[in-house]
């Protein structure tokens, strides 16, 4: 039964490919790349006018070079995709009741019962109007009964346009759509659907669910759902203050600047790694110093969405030597981060290789299987190596 609700997905267009052209408007109309300018790096983004040559996201660059000779490459800038980002979610907070920010450029509204007071779609029209004006993005939206038909809606108004599919227009409006355009189904499930003769979302909302549950278990269930409309996930409220963080309290009270930043290497290893598990991005990076006489102290600094170790490991570093200042003992360190929002974090590799997104993957992968402490950066080995054997070679013989 599908709940009386009304959402509101909101989508940025290309969006790095969108903000590029605004500091360029050269861009505009032509086949635009966004990620590593060489040939070993990797597609972040492409404009719909590259797609059509058959390019997508995560695809090597020389593979899209070669499939579109007439692309303009641009080394993408997270810093200014989080700057747009930010200015989108400013607007959208001023005016929403309540919204989810799902990742560096989506954002969902739940404006259920305001068609009480001023039509849903009206108001949604106008937030929309708001922040093209405001920001010069072009953005889409899709209006319906839950997150996944508006989701599902979104994509089928892009490129800049809006839809609006009401209760009784769900199951028509959803049937004669590929599967693919469910959320969740990757290429995968997707093959295996594909593999049953399931094409339409007509034909997967008619499997039984029981058969959906034998061959997928609980997520052939979901599925199932999404395919006959159904999805009571809430609208969860965004807060700058959602993190993931870490701290240690020292056995004894210590001044050993090396030992304090090896353990926060440590720390940003262990929660960046969550965050990429959970495929999550962090937009702020707080560094918390206890001293030996209880006085705390943070300091903090907004960054572009990241959850890799090579980039915030040199910022933790650079807070923590900004913070302690009084060179007296600590008792206890700590790393957060917030502002988090879900993405990919291949979002900003912008790099001319490929092969660190590969590294990260392998790691991680590794880290699954045996566990985060299977893998240490060799930088923190090796000086805490080299710390021990100079403390053997001073003892007396």
């Amino acid at each position: 039964m599908l709940l009386s609700r009304n959402i509101v997905h909101f989508d940025l267009d290309t969006f790095f490919v969108s903000v590029e052209r605004l500091i360029n408007p050269a861009l505009a109309g032509k086949p635009v790349l966004i990620g590593g300018t060489s040939d070993r790096g990797v597609v972040a983004s492409c404009s719909y006018e590259a797609r059509k040559f058959g390019v997508h996201s995560a695809m090597p660059m020389k593979m899209a070079r070669t499939l579109c000779r007439d692309a303009v490459i641009v080394r993408g800038d997270m810093e200014l995709y989080s700057k747009y980002s930010h200015d989108v979610t400013d607007i959208i907070a001023e005016k929403a009741p309540m919204y989810e920010k799902a990742s560096i450029d989506e954002h969902y509204i739940d404006v259920t019962g305001m068609d009480r007071f001023f039509g849903t779609l009206r108001w949604t029209h106008e937030l929309r109007q708001s922040i093209m004006k405001n920001t010069g993005l072009p953005i889409s939206f899709g209006l319906s009964v839950n997150k996944t038909v508006s989701k599902i809606a979104t994509g089928e108004a892009k490129p800049n346009g809006e839809l609006q599919v009401q209760r009784d227009a769900v199951k028509p409006f959803l049937a004669p759509l590929s599967i693919r355009k469910i959320p969740m189904i990757g290429d995968k499930t997707y093959r295996l659907l594909r593999s049953m003769g399931i094409v339409t979302i007509d034909t997967l909302s008619k499997i039984p669910v029981e058969m959906m549950e034998r061959v997928m278990g609980k997520n052939g269930i979901m599925i199932w759902e999404k395919a006959n409309g159904q999805d009571s996930t809430p609208v969860v409220p965004y807060s700058e203050s959602k993190s993931i963080s870490t701290e240690t309290t020292f056995e004894q009270d210590s001044i050993d600047v090396v030992k304090m930043k090896e353990k926060l290497v440590k720390m940003v290893e262990k929660i960046a790694f969550e965050l990429r598990d959970q495929q999550k991005l962090t937009s702020c990076v707080t560094v918390k110093i206890r001293y030996s006489n209880f006085d705390t102290h943070t300091l903090q600094k907004s960054v572009p969405y990241t959850a890799f170790d090579h980039i915030l490991i040199p910022l933790v570093k650079e807070l923590f030597d900004r913070l302690y200042q009084r060179r007296m003992l600590i008792r206890l360190i700590g790393v957060r981060f917030s502002g988090l929002v879900a993405g990919n974090p291949q979002l900003n590799m912008f790099e001319d290789s490929s092969e660190m997104i590969s590294l990260y993957q392998a790691l991680d992968k590794v880290r699954n299987k045996y566990g985060q402490k299977i893998v240490r950066r060799g930088v923190a080995y090796e000086k805490s190596e080299k710390r021990n054997s100079e403390k053997r070679l001073a003892k007396p013989k």
